[in-house]
């Protein structure tokens, strides 16, 4: 039992996330260097896809790595281990990849106050003046810098180093997070043009998409890739589930909102951003359910215009609050962190352990950004 004053566990605690991140943060740019020579083999005009993908990895809240961090420290695995920072590296190029191919199908023009990937590519090959269609080009250097990150997410996890029982246990949990990402990822996509449904069918595929496009692997799986690789049994691995999964839910549903009524110097993305992409978020789900008829056929009309005006925008930000599903939005992210306090408490780990998961839960539901 640790029973050092608060602020010195909590000093303690932060300065091992922080050593951790920028551990991490040097195991992707020295990966990344060593894919630059196999790729100066090729060509030295290939370089600009690794330059693209540097310039997405690093930085960042590495929110999924410090969940694998102390998932493995919650089954006993030394928190100094190089083993867990390759690990935690894999799982962030893993997410930087799901992002790049996300803003092409998004149609996202920016990426934390920066960008897109796809449109980083559009740019040069305007500044370039080369020939045909810029934007096809950002596209298809998008898509294949997309491919590259996951190849790479593949190697960095390979290269992770633990007994062969533990490593076929997390590799079966990796493979599976990028299964499930990948189909949730087609989910969304097909939410969008299927049209109008029964509010309970819109809302149920709402939280399909919410619980395999992001939930799981923004929180559940990294928390058990890291135990598992420390060699955790099924209790310990059902357990940090029973955490994760609620947390991970309600940290898509924060983004939601954000994703609505989020401040873009804050979010680093235009104002009303997920409406003009058309996202049928659990947040359009319960807004139709609860809107005047009249208000859900104004929704139905300009939801997913690229072209909204700021004036549009603040009338379906309007028309989601009156309905009350901004309410009842924030009250599923009160109840299921209610959940996910109940499921720390049955975690029954040590308490820095403990306090580390409950402090990145609260940061998690409380972000602006």
């Amino acid at each position: 039992m640790n029973h050092a004053a608060p602020d010195d566990a909590a000093s303690r605690r932060t300065a091992a996330e922080r050593e951790f991140v920028q551990a991490v943060e040097e195991s992707i740019r020295d990966f990344l260097n060593r894919q630059r020579l196999t790729i100066l083999d090729v060509s030295y005009e290939a370089l600009p896809l690794v330059d693209a993908i540097e310039a997405l990895c690093l930085g960042g809240k590495r929110m999924r790595a410090l969940l694998a961090f102390w998932g493995w420290q919650a089954a006993g695995g030394a928190a100094d281990s190089p083993e867990i920072v390759k690990a935690g590296a894999a799982i962030e190029l893993f997410q930087s990849a799901a992002l790049i191919h996300d803003d092409i199908i998004d149609h996202s023009d920016t990426r934390r106050g920066r960008p897109a990937l796809h449109k980083a590519f559009e740019s040069m090959h305007r500044d370039e003046h080369w020939e045909l269609d810029p934007a096809q080009f950002g596209t298809m250097s998008g898509i294949i810098a997309g491919d590259m990150c996951l190849s790479f997410s593949e190697a960095k996890f390979a290269a992770v180093e633990v007994q062969p029982d533990a490593a076929r246990h997390a590799r079966r949990i990796f493979d599976l997070m990028r299964t499930e990402v990948m189909a949730g990822q087609y989910l969304d996509g097909l939410s969008e043009v299927v049209g109008i449904e029964d509010p309970d069918d819109a809302l149920h595929r709402a939280s399909t998409v919410i619980r395999f496009k992001s939930a799981k692997y923004s929180c559940e799986h990294p928390l058990t890739i890291g135990a598992a690789l420390a060699g955790a049994d099924q209790e310990l691995l059902q357990r940090l589930r029973e955490f994760g999964l609620p947390l991970g839910e309600a940290f898509q549903l924060r983004d939601d909102v954000l994703g609505v009524y989020g401040e873009p110097e804050v979010t680093g993305k235009p104002a009303g951003d997920d409406l003009r992409e058309g996202k049928r978020t659990i947040l359009i789900a319960l807004a139709e359910r609860g809107a005047e008829p009249e208000d859900v056929a104004f929704l139905e009309t300009h939801l997913g215009d690229p072209t909204m005006d700021e004036s549009t925008v603040n009338r379906l930000r309007d028309i989601i609050r009156a309905s009350g599903a901004l309410d009842e939005a924030e009250s599923i992210i009160s109840t299921t962190e209610r959940q996910v306090s109940a499921a720390l408490r049955r975690l029954n780990a040590d308490d820095r352990i403990t306090e580390a998961l409950r402090s990145m839960a609260s940061r998690a539901l409380h972000r602006s950004s």
